[in-house]
């Protein structure tokens, strides 16, 4: 038995002093006060850091490898190892979890890392129409046969969402964020996790019954212009929001298209959090150098400096992130039956977010893996 005392502990959902938390065989078996049992091995985190569960980032691409020339990147040998050492990037980070939203021959689904790496949710090549976005990722089908197609396919490769390019994406030439790739029938042949970077991709997904949908940014072909009734109706649905948010420190500025945008997206992301919108962070880790592997705790950071509270981002790395991948019952809190998939950092992220950036410890199925205990 392990026996972690923490005296500041968030546990997916509120924060607590002062509590042991008792992991054995890879998961949490208590949450309590006062000394551990006899005979646990007991690691004390001292005054000033606190425990959390571990991160889950909802929108990775393992296989992009965040340099100037990802497509390029593709091409060369040794993909399945550097997939391998994203994911390490990401566990380094306090990630525990991701969930791959695009890979090549369902590499993601094959990494085979075990607990030398966060848990990979993965949905294989995203659906999109032919020459669509991402289509050199081998998941092109044109109409409703082929989508159907395509969700069984995925289904009996084991995967563990459908990720569908309802609108274009900046990185594939050609392909455009403002304009849907598919029509209604097709969108609800597939409705699992969308893909929409315009207003309209937004109602269509929405229309469609996806779960989640992915960025939720409001591209027109010339800026960025927000749909208050549209984020009103969002609001009022059971879907989740996944914010594409996170920026390394340094990093080189995006593409014009996006810098020339960025501000009036950062008024969207609050625009949406005031009118209520469920929300977990999705970085797209992988797509460019300025979002490298691991980057998740500098998107929490940004959300923070848009308005959020520090409470509902941790919520939204943690356990609302856990119930939109379907995985709250073992992922997303400290609590009994859960995986002890954990993270210690310096300092308080309630009071200073950017704790997260300071990790001391990573615990994955209660084995440490990086950080103090290694």
């Amino acid at each position: 038995m392990l026996a972690i005392r923490a005296p500041r502990l968030f546990d997916g959902r509120d924060p607590h002093r002062d509590r042991v938390v008792l992991v054995e065989n890879g998961r949490v078996t208590a949450v309590t006060f006062g000394d551990p049992p006899e005979g646990a091995a007991v690691v004390e985190l001292g005054a000033d850091v606190t425990l959390l569960p571990g991160l889950i980032d909802c929108h990775v691409h393992l296989a992009f490898d965040a340099s100037p020339d990802v497509l390029g990147g593709l091409e060369r040998p040794g993909l399945a190892e550097r997939m391998r050492e994203a994911a390490r990037r990401d566990l380094a980070a306090g990630v525990t979890t991701v969930r791959d939203l695009g890979d090549r021959g369902y590499l993601a689904l094959e990494l085979g890392m075990g607990l030398d790496g966060p848990e990979i949710l993965a949905a294989g090549p995203p659906i999109t129409t032919p020459r669509g976005h991402c289509w050199f990722l081998g998941g092109e089908a044109a109409g409703e046969r082929e989508v159907r197609a395509a969700v069984r396919e995925r289904a009996a490769r084991g995967a563990h969402v459908v990720k569908m390019m309802v609108t274009g994406g900046e990185m594939t030439p050609g392909s455009r964020s403002h304009l849907l790739q598919y029509g209604p029938a097709e969108l609800r042949a597939a409705a699992g996790e969308a893909h929409a970077h315009c207003a309209a991709g937004i109602a269509a997904a929405l229309d469609a019954g996806f779960d989640s949908i992915e960025h939720c940014s409001f591209f027109t072909e010339d800026f960025y212009e927000l749909d208050h009734a549209l984020i009103q109706r969002l609001a009022a649905s059971d879907v989740v929001a996944s914010l594409t948010a996170g920026v390394a420190p340094g990093a080189p500025p995006p593409p014009p298209r996006i810098q020339a945008r960025l501000s009036a997206a950062l008024e969207g992301l609050s625009v949406m959090y005031a009118a209520g919108v469920r929300f977990v962070i999705g970085t797209d880790a992988g797509v460019g150098p300025p979002k490298p592997h691991g980057v998740l705790p500098y998107g929490a950071e940004m959300l923070v400096g848009a308005g959020y509270t520090p409470v509902d981002v941790l919520r939204a790395i943690t356990s609302v992130a856990a119930e939109t991948c379907h995985v709250d019952g073992r992922k997303g809190m400290i609590a009994p039956g859960h995986d002890a998939d954990l993270l210690v950092v310096a300092g308080d992220p309630l009071d200073d977010i950017t704790a997260l950036c300071r990790p001391l410890a990573v615990y994955r199925m209660g084995r440490p893996v990086s950080g103090e205990g290694s």
